[in-house]
């Protein structure tokens, strides 16, 4: 078996959705089911919850011991309660209402000093099986943490409408320098820019690609690579519409860390640092010749202990057969998007699927794996979930930190572009991060898969997937629509 893939029987692997809770107890005669137990100090970072009806039962966000909840609300609903910070800091899913579906994610932090209980309330006789993510961050015993309250709400009311503006329209960045770059490259070509000197870091990198054909682009975009290096070590390898979250083909994106617009040009504002010495590559792999036209804007970076350097990996494997061949039913696999080993941050991924069939490929689970875990700290409901929507297939959408930005067909045939990125959310690893996905399709079927994965980290860093020219050449299915 590939060593991306594992299967039913090898270890480490496992099959576990909905409907988990750290316990479930019965106060004063009602269901109380436990989501989330955690000591502090801490804080509530993101917040998934479906369920595809309203529930009549209670949401409630407990405090430091305190006996009455910070934030409460009714049903599966974060609409339903006294504060709502509003979109896109919390948001509906595409979902929302139809066919009587509730669903809502939510990145407002929730700081505590102690501890903090989420708690479920089912009602009588009801069955406690729904959907929910919260992720949440731990800090050291020491770190000084003010526990949320209603008028810390209040007073943070205008930092949060400020902050809601600024996440639909994120600033261009300004000052600094600008290198620029525009060459036609032919088959098997590249172009390299060299960057300022450090320390310094790219503040921001716009490309836009130009074909003879528009029936071209989407071939383009895969099989044109962009890669860095900084300080002498390649850190980035990537397609180009894979590095900002389109894939192959001209989805628009728009997000906090990047943009790509319907008239060609891609944006991302990763910040990458680097101590001396800078040089970003593009390389041709088609057949056929594209021209680059870039603009790197780089300004001052305080190198030091703390700096790390920005990475992009891709990972591509066409045609994974799942379930496999000669599975019992409900066997499938898990892939493997990346293993990193070192000390850093994973900060997001792309996703991009060619699903020859017309039937839903995602109801697998995401499994993150930390440092020592025996099992992943991060351990999802659907891939669909991960990236903030539900009860697939549902209409594509744009949000700050998660998108779903392709759906060739209703029913999910043809390519499917997912992309997540993490701020507060970030996963901080001080040996080891290893990410899988369940590949459950409802059909059996051959699915080709591409993982983009965003990370930083410490000099020495290494990851498991290296570059793979091959793949990045390889014809894109279905590769007449731009």
């Amino acid at each position: 078996m590939d060593p991306h893939l594992k299967g039913p029987g090898q270890p480490g692997w496992f099959d576990k959705s909905a409907g988990n809770f750290v316990r479930v107890e019965e106060v004063a005669g009602r269901q109380q089911c436990v989501m989330m137990d955690a000591d502090g100090p801490g804080a509530i970072v993101r917040v998934f919850l479906t369920w595809n009806s309203p529930k009549p039962g209670k949401l409630r966000i407990y405090l430091d011991g305190s006996p009455t909840p910070v934030l409460e609300y009714r049903a599966l609903d974060l609409q339903q309660g006294a504060f709502n910070p509003g979109p896109p800091m919390q948001a509906n899913q595409p979902n929302h209402g139809v066919d009587g579906g509730i669903g809502n994610y939510s990145y407002l932090p929730i700081p505590y000093a102690k501890h903090c209980r989420v708690t479920w309330e089912e009602p009588a006789g009801g069955q406690p099986w729904i959907c929910y993510q919260i992720n949440y961050r731990t800090y050291t015993s020491n770190t000084p943490v003010q526990t949320l309250n209603v008028k810390l709400l209040d007073r943070a009311a205008g930092a949060i409408r400020r902050t809601n503006r600024l996440l639909t329209t994120p600033p261009a960045h300004s000052g600094g320098s600008v290198q620029g770059l525009e060459q036609t490259l032919q088959a098997a070509e590249s172009a390299a820019i060299p960057l300022p000197e450090g320390p310094a870091a790219v503040r921001e990198l716009a490309v836009r690609l130009r074909v003879q054909d528009d029936k071209q682009l989407a071939q383009a975009l895969r099989s044109t690579v962009v890669g860095a290096e900084f300080d002498g070590e390649q850190t980035v390898w990537c397609p180009l519409g894979d590095f900002f979250g389109a894939g192959p083909g001209l989805s628009v994106v728009q997000s906090w860390y990047r943009n790509v617009n319907a008239d060609g040009q891609m944006v991302c504002r990763w910040t990458m640092p680097y101590a001396k010495s800078a040089k970003l590559t593009f390389h041709n792999l088609s057949k056929q010749q594209v021209t680059v036209q870039a603009e790197i804007a780089t300004d001052h970076w305080k190198w030091d202990e703390h700096s790390m350097y920005f990475h992009t990996n891709w990972h591509f494997q066409p045609e994974i057969q799942s379930p496999p061949q000669a599975a019992k039913p409900g066997d499938f696999l898990d892939w493997n998007f990346i293993t990193i080993k070192g000390r850093g941050m994973y900060v997001g991924d792309t996703l991009a699927i060619f699903n020859p069939l017309p039937s839903w490929y995602g109801e697998g689970i995401e499994k993150i794996w930390v440092d020592g875990d025996k099992l992943p700290s991060h351990l999802g409901t659907g891939t669909e979930d991960y990236y903030n929507f539900s009860w697939a297939p549902r209409p594509t959408f744009n949000g700050p930190f998660a998108s779903h930005v392709r759906m060739d067909e209703a029913r999910t045939q043809g390519h499917n572009v997912l992309t997540r990125t993490r701020s507060l959310d970030g996963i901080t690893f001080q040996q080891l991060l290893q990410m899988d996905l369940e590949i459950h399709p409802w059909q059996s079927s051959k699915l080709d898969y591409a993982a983009t994965t965003y990370w930083y980290a410490f000099s020495g860093a290494t990851s498991n997937v290296a570059p793979n020219p091959e793949g990045a050449a390889r014809v894109v299915p279905g590769s007449s629509r731009p």
